[in-house]
């Protein structure tokens, strides 16, 4: 077994557009490109849990007390009143 060789390549292409066609290569090849993306997003975030967890861990052996994180649920959020009520207001 070798390395791949260009004509490798080159039959590999054209079994490709055999099977699945001209047109819908682009779009095979754009769901696969997201779909990759969304793996290697995953898994940073399930690495940075990972370390997330461990640096908790850490600190509880040293007597801290961890940082609890901030969810959307628990930002402060702005009061936005409602457009009918300030017209109300005003009159």
């Amino acid at each position: 077994m070798g390395a791949l060789k260009p004509w490798h390549i080159a039959v590999l292409v054209v079994v490709l557009v055999l099977l699945f066609g001209a047109k819908r290569l682009p779009d095979a090849a754009r769901s696969l490109g997201r779909s990759l993306r969304i793996i290697k997003a995953e898994t940073k975030h399930l690495t940075d849990d990972d370390e997330r967890d461990l640096a908790e861990k850490a600190e509880a052996q040293h007597g801290r007390q961890p940082i609890p994180p901030t969810s959307v649920e628990q930002r402060p959020t702005a009061q936005v009143q409602d457009p009918v009520q300030r017209t109300r207001d005003i009159s």
